[in-house]
């Protein structure tokens, strides 16, 4: 015959006080349910695991098989080279003609370089772009690897940041290790003011040594360029006033191109490239329309171009026109 008990402790005690009234003599063997106990620590450290990858997977931006757990000191780069160019000219580019006679000289050392290290020429290790948002700094960056032919390495300051610390800084080394073994290449980082902000401007104390940690390592690397190594890096931002001076000084970004909105003749020229692949009545006058945007960037001019052909479309027109 068998049954449950309650508590062993409560059952024994009565038991003792059961043979003292009645005289009854019994014995009793103890068991253990092992397996139990291991069933239950195995699925116990089996949610632990599964919590802890679906963690780390999370963190690493990770989703794939595998996860990218053992690559959150990785580069998140994205590389254009080979087939996957950026398909992208200086003809692209409509306006900014002094940008990009500047960033010309560039194109120009990445195809010959031997051309400038013969005279003992030191080519510029880096180009900051600055201006306001929207004015093609971004593509006048893709411009420069699609006129030199060469890979291209894409990413934005903020995704060098990361709650753990020394994440940041291992992934600006992973970032030009990857560029100096594809060399000739250009980096591009855009917003770089997201890591290139002046040190020692924290109001909390340690606030910012994650960050600070992968400028330092950043700035670093620049130092470590050689003239011949071919690697130019390219920054982007329209808050050039919040860097620290240690990035800015030559030797790291030697050049600082501007670029500032456009004017009516560039504005014109803008005009002329996103309405190109669009259906347009005769009506429509490049000239006036330039003259009715001022201080409109190459942003905002596509906009206003793919917006008249979605009210063309809503109008179920044919033609876009004025």
């Amino acid at each position: 015959y068998a049954f449950n008990i309650g508590s062993i402790d409560t059952f024994q005690q009565q038991l003792q006080e059961f043979n003292k009234d009645y005289g009854v003599r019994y014995s009793f063997k103890r068991q253990d349910n092992w397996g139990r106990e291991v069933l239950q620590w195995v699925l116990f450290l089996g949610i632990m695991i599964a919590i802890w990858m679906f963690v780390m997977r999370r963190i690493g931006g990770g989703g794939g098989p595998g996860g990218q757990i053992f690559n959150i000191g990785k580069s998140r780069a994205q590389v254009f080279e080979g087939g996957k160019s950026t398909n992208v000219t200086f003809n692209d580019v409509a306006g900014l003609d002094e940008a990009k006679e500047e960033l010309q000289e560039i194109v120009d050392f990445l195809k010959n370089p031997k051309k400038y290290t013969d005279l003992g020429a030191k080519i510029p290790k880096g180009a900051l772009l600055v201006g306001p948002p929207g004015t093609g700094k971004t593509l006048l960056a893709k411009a420069v690897a699609g006129e030199a032919q060469v890979p291209f390495f894409s990413l934005s300051g903020s995704d060098f940041v990361e709650m753990f610390v020394g994440v940041g800084a291992s992934r600006v080394r992973d970032l030009f290790k990857q560029a100096k073994e594809k060399a000739p290449s250009i980096i591009f980082i855009d917003e770089i003011d997201a890591i290139g902000r002046a040190r020692g401007r924290s109001v909390s104390m340690g606030a910012n040594d994650e960050r600070e940690n992968t400028l330092n390592q950043l700035l670093t690397e620049m130092d470590g360029f050689g003239t011949n190594t071919g690697v130019i890096l390219i920054g982007a931002t329209n808050r050039a006033d919040v860097l620290d001076r240690a990035l800015m000084r030559p030797g790291r970004f030697d050049r600082q191109i501007y670029v500032d909105m456009p004017d009516l003749k560039e504005r014109m020229a803008i005009f002329q490239v996103h309405l190109k692949p669009l259906k347009l009545d005769t009506s429509v006058d490049v000239e006036f329309l330039a003259k009715q945007t001022p201080g409109f960037s190459g942003a905002d001019i596509a906009n206003i171009c793919n917006e008249a052909a979605l009210i063309a479309a809503r109008k179920k027109k044919k033609t876009i026109d004025r």
